[in-house]
């Protein structure tokens, strides 16, 4: 099986999902041939993904999405009228993306979550079958837990999700554990794919806390944090600094970010401090380490992990570094869980495998965009 990626290129969920469906795929004896990556002006194709990734990469032009500078807090609306303003070479780019498909003729294209795949599957309907596969896509399940409230930004997640699979012959949802499969809707729930970094790695139970922090304010808070508690040793990375370690005090140290010494001082921590992001979360399940989940402002899709990351039972859910929240919480931890997220994570090889092989079988029945259409006048209603 010859296979295709197209992957968006912001941050590093999908870029890391794809690198590990490329092991799986290359351990089953398939060729994966190349990733289409969307990138901006501001933004390159990660140096991490293209020094693992084997195959030819094609950076191509995609509106990303707007975040505050100073709080670093989603900007939906901006996000729209970034995405307007780009849209000539928008549409180059959908072209594009179509030309690469039809020249390379893969048996199936696999969509990390990237607008690119979607829109040109809806506008030029390219001959070669698409999978899509990214934890938001949970958002069509029944059982996805959601905030209340938030209406603006709860549409805005559910269009830009449906802008990214149409005409995906099925729709791949990573989720924390088990759930049922939604058939009439093609969505069938997978397993996370988590980097081989981290399933290396053997945990061991350390005695301080570790925190990831992208966000000034979350800085802030830490920090508030560490005067009512500093008999508790916590070691952060964080985006403002440069150095590899950089002491606070004895029992607070900040760390510049580096995502291989992260996941290594994840194994060993007592428990993590971060921002909702899937990925994340999901090692740190992975590794046995309870979560404090801290959604980014205004960012929705971090606020339905966090409030199913709760529900699954990796960590709790938080508005703010609320410390005495997490030292409350971790008695409560299931330690059996990280054992069942192991076995439920050792089914993809199995399960992503099955998926790309329905695809390829020439009695599929054929996508339908009419079918998206219906379901994003129900989304919009609910």
């Amino acid at each position: 099986m010859r296979v295709l990626f197209l992957v968006q290129g912001e941050g590093r969920g999908h870029l890391t999902q794809a690198l590990s469906l490329a092991q799986i795929l290359q351990m089953a004896g398939h060729d994966v041939i190349g990733a289409i990556v969307g990138v901006t002006a501001d933004r390159d194709v990660p140096k991490f993904f293209s020094e693992k990734f084997s195959a030819p990469i094609t950076p191509i032009f995609s509106p990303g999405l707007v975040y505050n500078a100073g709080t670093n807090a989603l900007e939906p609306v901006k996000t729209t009228l970034q995405a307007i303003r780009y849209a000539k070479p928008f549409w180059r780019s959908l072209v594009q993306v179509r030309d690469i498909i039809e020249t390379e003729r893969p048996d199936v294209v696999v969509n990390f979550f990237e607008m690119l795949g979607g829109m040109t599957y809806a506008l030029l309907r390219p001959s070669v079958p698409m999978v899509c596969i990214a934890h938001q896509y949970m958002a069509f399940h029944p059982n996805f837990q959601r905030p209340k409230g938030q209406w603006l930004y709860r549409q805005a997640f559910k269009i830009n999700t449906l802008l990214t699979c149409f005409g995906a012959k099925e729709l791949l949802a990573l989720s924390f554990d088990k759930q049922a499969d939604e058939p009439r809707q093609r969505l069938r729930i997978v397993p996370p794919l988590l980097r081989q970094e981290v399933t290396e790695l053997k945990p061991t139970v350390g005695d301080f806390l570790l925190a990831y922090v992208t966000q000034p304010g979350l800085k802030v808070e830490l920090l508030k944090a560490h005067e009512q508690h500093p008999e508790i040793r916590m070691d952060g990375f964080h985006s403002g600094t440069t150095l590899p370690d950089q002491p606070v005090d004895d029992t607070l140290t900040f760390h510049a970010i580096d995502g291989k010494r992260f996941v290594e001082f994840m194994a060993r921590c007592k428990a993590i401090v971060t921002t909702a992001g899937f990925e994340s979360v999901c090692e740190a399940a992975y590794l046995g380490k309870p979560a404090l989940m801290i959604p980014q402002a205004n960012h929705y899709e971090q606020a339905c992990n966090a409030i199913d990351g709760q529900r699954a039972g990796v960590g709790v859910a938080s508005d703010r570094f609320d410390l005495d929240k997490l030292i409350n919480y971790l008695p409560q931890h299931d330690k059996q869980l990280s054992e069942r997220f192991r076995a439920w994570h050792a089914q993809g090889y199995f399960l992503f495998l099955a998926a790309l092989n329905r695809a390829v079988t020439p009695t599929s029945k054929p996508s339908s965009g009419g079918f998206f259409l219906t379901r994003m006048r129900h989304l919009l209603r609910s």
